[in-house]
């Protein structure tokens, strides 16, 4: 996936690095044509400078002893050489090289593989040439270009930061609306809604967003209010075949084959559940945020544990309610929650565990403690669940292979996992070391 921020630092530096090479080159070129006009300029100066005399006051072996007053112009390697009238050589500066006679004025030529600067000045009685390598005016060219680069090289480090923090704080809106979106509730489809701060160029994403985010709250209302009503429907035409079921046994208008009714019933009883289920699972899709309160965690345990006795009893599994330290007896476990979806999620993890173990197994409802944050777990001794599974049981309606001889729907846990999403609590599946399945839930707050 190609990063923005990385295709803009990677342009503005391609970009930064092309503008430094051709002002470098620019200023190499500007100040290769100044010092050539510099030195042009120091030729002539030169050749004007030369004393009439000179011709006749020095001669050739003299000249190649030094003089007074131009020792000062062999730093720049200036060839100076003069012919008389018949075109024989008087005077030559103190350099090996010699130069053939050029026509006057100035000229590019090469000698000896060196390319030289020669300028030529027709005087009364002798013939004046000066020369000088092209090498000391590009040393000088590349002097003076350094001399005016090393500023811009300076500022490249400071530019390179400028354009880090500006390409930052130019994509911050962008970083901003991935974090509101990171951090929003997952069941949250409310518009979203920025400051007047956000740049005119989020406006687009923002309001598509939003018209996403308002067609799937349509959708998923509709889906939640068929299940509902659907449940809803189901479950009074339910209840009353039951009764209808229960009395033409009684009164023994009702026959056949005994195993076939005892089908018939728990059928029945497994309709009668996933449509209770369903209308649960529909109204806690419905909320989007989870009501906070301070209730007894122990209390809606001892009022799950009273309402599954009985079904407990008939199955002859001992059914209680234990402390794991630092919890006590007497610790009532108040806790910030919503008391009804506490209450539901109990229910229906203790459903599970007694639909699951076998006759005369235990369940216990294990309250515990850590630090500021309250849970409890649900441990049976039962068949657990496949290390296969255990990804895929919270799914909905998912029912591993190992669960077929059961009467579930595939709802409960995911009924579980869905309430204690909204109360961001970790919900925790984990197969005995012996026996059975323990399922754990962690992280509800502690009420003062």
């Amino acid at each position: 996936m190609k990063s923005i921020r990385r295709r803009l630092l990677g342009w503005l530096a391609c970009g930064f690095a092309a503008t430094i090479a051709i002002a470098g080159y620019g200023i190499f070129q500007s100040a290769s044509h100044e010092a050539g006009e510099l030195f042009d300029y120091e030729l002539r100066a030169v050749a004007v400078s030369m004393p009439p005399d000179v011709a006749t006051a020095r001669s050739v072996e003299s000249a190649q002893a030094g003089g007074p007053g131009y020792d000062g112009i062999d730093d720049d390697r200036i060839l100076i050489q003069i012919w008389s009238d018949d075109r024989r050589l008087v005077y030559h500066s103190l350099q090996a090289t010699t130069l053939q006679r050029f026509p006057p004025g100035f000229q590019t030529v090469n000698h000896a593989a060196e390319a030289w600067r020669v300028f030529g000045l027709q005087r009364a009685g002798f013939y004046i040439q000066v020369a000088q390598p092209m090498s000391i005016r590009a040393s000088l060219a590349r002097h003076l270009a350094l001399k005016i680069l090393w500023p811009i090289g300076l500022l490249v480090p400071i530019v390179v930061v400028l354009v880090l923090v500006v390409v930052r704080r130019g994509l911050s809106p962008i970083q901003a609306l991935s974090d509101l979106l990171a951090t929003r509730n997952l069941r949250s489809l409310d518009p979203l809604r920025l400051d007047e701060s956000a740049p005119m160029e989020l406006r687009p994403l923002i309001d598509a967003l939003n018209d996403l985010l308002a067609r799937l709250n349509a959708a998923s209302q509709t889906q939640r209010t068929f299940i509902a009503d659907a449940a809803h429907e189901l479950r009074t035409p339910l209840a009353a075949l039951k009764l209808q079921y229960q009395a033409a046994l009684r009164d023994g208008s009702l026959s056949g084959d005994p195993q076939a009714l005892e089908r018939i019933a728990a059928r029945l009883n497994r309709l009668i559940r996933l449509v209770h289920q369903l209308l649960t699972l529909a109204r806690a899709d419905a909320q989007t945020e989870a009501a906070s309160a301070s209730v007894s965690l122990r209390r809606i345990a001892e009022e799950a544990i009273g309402e599954f006795s009985l079904l407990a009893e008939e199955k002859r599994i001992d059914l209680g309610i234990e402390s794991q330290a630092p919890v006590t007896a007497t610790d009532a476990c108040n806790v910030h929650g919503d008391a009804h979806a506490l209450m539901t999620m109990v229910s229906n993890l203790l459903d599970n565990a007694i639909r699951y173990t076998p006759p005369g197994g235990k369940i216990d409802l294990v309250l515990t403690r850590h630090a500021s944050e309250i849970g409890f777990e649900v441990v049976d001794t039962g068949p657990g669940i496949p290390a296969e599974d255990l990804g895929r049981v919270l799914d909905r309606f998912y029912r591993g292979n190992a669960t077929s001889h059961g009467t579930g729907s595939g709802l409960g846990l995911s009924i579980v996992s869905t309430l204690a999403t909204r109360h961001a609590l970790a919900l925790t599946l984990r197969n005995n070391a012996e026996q059975g399945l323990t399922v754990a839930v962690s992280g509800l707050k502690a009420a003062g």
